[in-house]
């Protein structure tokens, strides 16, 4: 069973980027259903890995197009960025640290928020500029 599906009012209007977004539900839904299966503590290192690895992807990306694009609020968009890179970071590293009671549930929150407030709300004022600029 899914947490969470996607649906097109997620979408930001570039297809890679969408592309790239649906990973993150992928994550989340194969947390939630190992969680539920009483496997999250396995499932949570290879979550976490595929997590940074994506980030480091996923953000290379949009900073790529929107440096080469002048995107106005550019600065902001990457210190978001900064920030997320920055939580996966430091859940990745309570993890081997050995945390384990809740992380779970603590990482599942923390991809839906990034889900709803980054893509959802930052990412989303994006779509304009970059398809003015033929980026779809």
């Amino acid at each position: 069973m899914s947490l969470m599906e996607w649906t097109e009012s997620m979408s930001v209007g570039v297809t890679q980027f969408d592309d790239e977004h649906k990973k993150l539900i992928v994550l989340i839904n194969d947390l939630f259903d190992a969680v539920q299966a009483g496997r999250g503590r396995q499932a949570l290192g290879s979550v976490l890995d595929e997590l940074v690895d994506y980030t480091k992807t996923h953000f290379s990306h949009e900073e790529h197009n929107l440096k080469k694009f002048n995107y106005p609020d550019f600065a902001a968009h990457k210190k978001e960025h900064d920030v997320l890179t920055k939580q996966v970071i430091d859940i990745q590293r309570k993890y081997h640290g050995g945390a384990t009671a809740m992380l779970s549930m603590e990482v599942m929150s923390f991809l839906k928020s990034w889900l709803i407030n980054h893509i959802q709300g930052t990412d989303s004022r994006y779509t304009a500029f970059l398809n003015e600029k033929g980026l779809r």
